[in-house]
């Protein structure tokens, strides 16, 4: 600008000192027609510049920058300087923010940008997912119009926001969310949420875990403890009340261990590497136990049938699979009255033979249909007093499920109300070996 105002002062000076030589050698008249035909021109010349300078800044840009003479060259450069330092300045912004977006649209968590009036200003796929809210019509509505639960209410007109809220939906599907409010300026604000659904349910697994597990045993060491305390107040032991008492502490201490076996060939499953080993189960000599099992857990109270057709063998673990036929096999004595038949099968199956199916059958009491999806949960017990009354821990099921997820084998139900249950076991072609 400087230089601008430099070379325009340098030119009046010219211009007048041209005219005081004009003045001097052909009269006033000459002098001052000269100098007006010089400012007209001059006047002309900033005109013409200052028009394309108007018309460039009705559709400004680097690559429309006039080009100009004189002192005006100088001037336009400047502008095309500046103009292409905006136009890099504006695409850096531009991809910052379209990285900012593209890292927010990427997000677990959902992300609602809120104005000063609690207005919806921007939101992520994850937002849309958690909070049932449309991207297209909910922009710029109110918060607080599309969630209409009292306590998000209460959560947004308050003055702390350092805790999460935690918002539970039923429908469309049931969710668990922890809200958070965190204001990031003067008037906007950021509203996050995080799907907590299953950590809640895992929590939940764990409480009734923990209480299962608790209540299970508190029944044994109440009696065993009942008994002790009825002996230590005695002066001598009654030697018939011990060989009456004596069994029943005995039957609970064994409950008490049997529980605690589950529980740790439980965690054992669950802790142990996904794959199982790869060694090759003889199944003769695995039927042959479990039929020497079953026969001795019945004591010829029942029927015990053997059906053996298949010749394969299976690749796995040896000891995981006896636990979990084994606990199929005492389920099926457990809940079978005196009298009944209980089946064990080992056959191939499928079209073409490829796979093979171990199952259990009997003409016990039966299960009903409501109850079977969640007969694999631990301590899961249809009739608690009958379960307890046969043994049962409430973890032979959950057992069978971790040894067959590990096998990649299928548990298959089949039961009727009074009329007996089949458990069948399902092993695809990958886990047949031929026998030796």
């Amino acid at each position: 600008m400087r230089e601008f105002l430099q070379r325009t002062l340098i030119g009046v000076v010219v211009v007048g000192f041209f005219a005081l030589l004009v003045w001097g050698a052909l009269g006033a008249v000459e002098a001052l027609w000269l100098a007006l035909t010089v400012v007209v021109l001059w006047l002309s010349f900033h005109l013409y510049h200052i028009a394309l300078l108007l018309r460039w800044l009705k559709h400004p840009g680097s690559e429309r920058v006039p080009d100009g003479f004189g002192s005006w060259h100088m001037v336009f450069m400047t502008l095309y300087r500046q103009t292409r330092a905006q136009t890099q300045n504006k695409k850096k912004l531009t991809n910052v923010l379209e990285r900012f977006i593209s890292a927010g649209e990427a997000m677990p968590d959902g992300v609602v940008v809120l104005d000063e009036h609690d207005r919806i200003e921007w939101l992520n796929p994850s937002a849309v997912e958690h909070l049932g809210l449309n991207r297209k019509e909910d922009v710029g509505n109110q918060i607080l119009n599309l969630i209409r639960q009292p306590n998000f209410h209460s959560y947004m007109g308050g003055d702390s926001f350092s805790q999460p809220l935690i918002l539970r939906f039923v429908q469309p599907t049931e969710r668990v969310l922890a809200i958070q409010l965190v204001p990031f300026d003067s008037t906007r604000k950021l509203l996050l949420s995080r799907d907590i659904t299953q950590i809640e349910r895992v929590q939940t697994v764990h409480r009734d875990f923990v209480a299962n597990v608790s209540h299970e045993l508190r029944t044994p060491l109440t009696v065993i403890g009942g008994f002790l305390e009825t002996f230590a107040d005695m002066d001598e032991p009654d030697v018939g009340m011990l060989k009456q008492f004596m069994p029943m502490m005995l039957d609970q201490t064994r409950r008490m261990q049997s529980l605690v076996e589950d529980l740790l060939t439980l965690s054992r499953l669950e802790n142990s590497p996904k794959a199982v080993p790869n060694e090759k189960v003889n199944m003769d000599e695995l039927l042959a136990t479990l039929r020497v099992e079953a026969e001795g857990l019945s004591r010829g109270r029942h029927k015990v049938v053997f059906d053996h057709s298949s010749s394969r063998w299976l690749w796995g673990s040896a000891q995981e699979l006896h636990s979990a036929f084994g606990n199929l096999v005492s389920n099926a004595i457990r809940y079978t009255p005196e009298g009944g038949t209980v089946t064990l099968a080992w056959r191939d199956c499928g079209e073409k033979g490829e796979k093979a199916v171990f199952s259990v059958s009997d003409t016990g009491i039966g299960i009903p249909r409501e109850h079977i999806p969640r007969l694999t949960e631990r301590f899961y017990r249809v009739d608690r007093g009958r379960s307890r009354g046969s043994g049962g821990t409430g973890l032979g099921l959950a057992i069978v499920k971790h040894v067959l997820a590990r096998h990649h084998a299928k548990l298959e139900i089949a039961s009727e109300a009074d009329k007996g249950s089949t458990f069948s076991v399902v092993f695809g072609a990958e886990r047949l070996a031929e026998a030796e």
